[in-house]
């Protein structure tokens, strides 16, 4: 099951990098459905906040009708960063798995943020050719 979500999610990073955009891609599981996928959109739509989870957050809400994401799951192919894992944290998202890490140094609540170090070398490519063709 899980690597069906980790293909999405790499889907969703592809379609922000056909887009221009970091190529971060997010899904969310809820009882083993996706209810929500999505990919970063700070450049179309020209707002600092429009990353995948917290798009993905906001579509999951709505589908679900509620801000509690109780007993969900979120995939996302880069580590989020602070304004991402603050939403993720009040949106009450119980596990999430990522697939790059920033930074090898830092663990932050293990628990709850999980590394899937194995599916690391597709997103990471990914990003490295964005940047590398930024510059």
């Amino acid at each position: 099951m899980e690597k069906k979500y980790i293909e999405l999610v790499l889907k969703e990073a592809e379609k922000a990098y056909n887009s221009g955009e970091v190529p971060v891609g997010a899904v969310i599981i809820k009882n083993n459905k996706i209810i929500a996928k999505a990919h970063n959109m700070v450049e179309k739509k020209k707002n600092s906040i429009m990353h995948a989870e917290i798009i993905a957050i906001t579509k999951a809400s709505k589908k679900i009708r509620n801000w509690r994401l109780n007993n969900c799951d979120m995939y996302v192919s880069l580590e989020p960063c602070d304004m991402c894992k603050a939403a993720i944290l009040l949106s009450r998202i119980n596990k999430v798995y990522y697939l790059v890490k920033k930074d090898k140094n830092i663990n932050v609540n293990k628990n709850k943020f999980i590394y899937l170090s194995n599916y690391e070398k597709k997103s990471l490519n990914l990003i490295q050719n964005f940047f590398k063709n930024r510059r």
